[in-house]
């Protein structure tokens, strides 16, 4: 198995907006382990083909639900780059992508690095800055959202846009577990949800991804932003859409497709 013509693969499908068949199917003995090489690999060729930068991490599969449907127990990650960040106000174009769906997430701006194992919820509230209302557009390169965990995770968690709010607050003022979000398109709420759903606690699933990656020898580093997962399902996005998240004294953050 070529996993670097796997991952040139899913990089052409990005840049064209053209979906793949599932990797599950067209690879049935790709692993785990295959399918993070296969990540780290497309990570690679934007950093070096289009100087893109790192500038975060996120968090996906944390809650039971999507566990559920897709047969885990535990989250997957993937790597933020620098032109996934989308500043609030400005537009996204849905002809850039295929099929995106929007979430609520909180995002922790680290001010220490966190290396693993061991960390515990405690450490990653002493390291962090602060925290964010984020959005969080994930879109799949695989047709039709027809994925099973290696997809996903060869497909840098199908991770696509973010938008961040203008106001990075002590996470000391939160009780993250019980802090409540509302989200809405196109001024209608379509779901409800609090930080519990995230992991037990949106910092019990940023410490899951600094253990994780100690076994590669990685740290989530200093000025790092990262997604702790969405608190609810993942709404579908089109052209025209508004969406607004609001968060229990965290602040509110939106976005609009045209």
């Amino acid at each position: 198995m070529d996993t670097n013509a796997i991952a040139d693969l899913l990089y052409q499908s990005e840049y064209s907006a053209s979906p793949i068949e599932p990797l599950s199917v067209t690879y049935p003995d790709l692993s785990l382990q295959d399918a993070y090489k296969i990540q780290m690999q497309g990570v690679a060729k934007r950093c070096g083909q289009d100087s893109r930068k790192i500038i975060g991490k996120k968090i996906g599969l944390t809650s039971l639900a999507m566990q559920k449907l897709l047969g885990v127990d535990s989250p997957d990650y993937g790597h933020l780059m620098d032109h996934m960040l989308v500043p609030e106000g400005m537009p996204i174009s849905r002809k850039d992508l295929l099929l995106p769906k929007v979430e609520g997430e909180v995002a922790f701006v680290l001010k220490e690095d966190l290396r693993g194992p061991g960390i515990t919820i405690a450490d990653v509230l002493r390291a962090t800055e602060g925290v964010m209302a984020a959005i969080e557009i994930v879109d799949s390169r695989i047709r039709d959202w027809k994925i099973k965990l290696t997809d996903t995770v060869a497909d840098n968690a199908s991770s696509a846009r973010f938008v961040l709010s203008g106001s990075l607050l002590p996470v000391r003022k939160f009780d993250l577990r019980l802090i409540g979000m509302v989200l809405l398109k196109n001024g209608e709420i379509v779901n409800t949800g609090a930080g519990a759903a995230v992991w037990g606690h949106p910092a019990g699933s940023v410490a899951w991804l600094a253990n994780s990656l100690a076994s590669f020898g990685v740290a989530l580093e200093k000025g790092e932003v990262i997604l702790s997962g969405a608190v609810t399902a993942a709404v579908n996005a089109e052209s025209g859409d508004c969406f607004q998240i609001e968060f229990q004294g965290l602040g509110s953050v939106g976005t609009r497709f045209i």
